[in-house]
């Protein structure tokens, strides 16, 4: 399975048995699950099974899904009220009197007073008859958005792929570098002690060159570091792969190649070794940003 974005958008409308139902979903980063759920009014009971459903696709991000359902009615699903409407009539003609107004009173432009025109289908609010009906388009809605999740997360495992590659030729010169970095420390100190005490026509014994040499060694080996960095590198590599949410896997991953990698530098006091110690750092950085974008 690749890697999935946290970034996606899907919209499906459709009408099913005398319902317009349209569901739209949009994910953005973030750290945790947040749902930001808007419905019809009179189905906000639908709000707990809609989220239900959501949560089988979107592990994490901050999700905005909009679900609109309208009851797609005849004439006969609808009533006026003739007393609220008399009502209006009467309000409007007693306040034209007061003021004189000769104006006549339209009855089409009072249908769309709150109250006027009522429905009759007791569906239109029946979140048991409704559901069935929603889950679907809501279902596709979200199978838009994995596709588009999907593809984007392709694009992220490629660049993940690729700095953690730079991380691992990096590490290779870096080993390749340990044995110099002791030999060097060796004929560097010799030197420095020929020249110091040949004014002085004294003589350092070899066993003496031997042990600042092995204490140094010690001081600066990293290769347990080297092996753990190769070991979170294979970690990092098959987390990409995991079927469920691997986002906040990797980031510990990271946090721990950093750890390694941050400890490599202070240890190995070679220049060649630092190079490459900020080569590993700043594609470590580039990994770290691209993470924020994985599920």
């Amino acid at each position: 399975m690749t890697l999935l974005s946290m970034t996606g958008f899907g919209e499906v409308r459709e009408d099913r048995d005398n319902y317009a139902i349209s569901a739209e979903v949009r994910t953005v980063n973030s750290r945790y699950f947040k749902l930001h759920l808007r419905t019809t009014d009179g189905y906000g009971t639908l709000e707990s099974r809609l989220e239900a459903v959501i949560r089988k696709y979107v592990k994490r991000g901050t999700i905005h899904c909009n679900v609109r359902i309208r009851h797609l009615g005849d004439a006969n699903d609808y009533r006026l009220n003739t007393q609220i409407l008399n009502q209006y009539v009467d309000q409007l003609l007693e306040v034209a009197a007061k003021r004189g107004l000769s104006e006549d009173v339209r009855l089409e432009p009072l249908t769309t007073l709150p109250g006027v025109v009522e429905e009759l289908s007791a569906d239109a609010h029946d979140a048991t008859h409704v559901w069935p009906l929603v889950e679907p388009t809501l279902h596709a809605a979200l199978e838009q958005l994995s596709k588009m999740r999907a593809v984007e997360g392709e694009a992220l495992a490629a660049d993940l792929t690729d700095q953690s590659n730079t991380v691992s030729a990096a590490l290779d010169v870096v080993e390749t570098r340990v044995p110099a970095v002791a030999d060097h420390y060796r004929r560097r100190i010799e030197e420095r002690v020929n020249e110091a005490l040949s004014s002085l026509n004294v003589t350092v014994e070899p066993a003496d060159l031997v042990r600042e040499i092995s204490l140094f060694t010690d001081r600066s080996d990293i290769s347990e570091e080297i092996v753990r960095l190769r070991s979170h590198l294979q970690q990092f590599s098959k987390a990409m792969t995991l079927p469920e949410s691997a986002g906040r896997k990797l980031e510990f991953i990271c946090q721990e190649m950093g750890r390694e990698t941050n400890t490599i530098g202070s240890k190995a006091n070679d220049s060649v070794i630092s190079e490459q110690v900020v080569e590993i750092k700043t594609a470590l950085e580039r990994i770290r940003e691209q993470i924020q974008n994985v599920q």
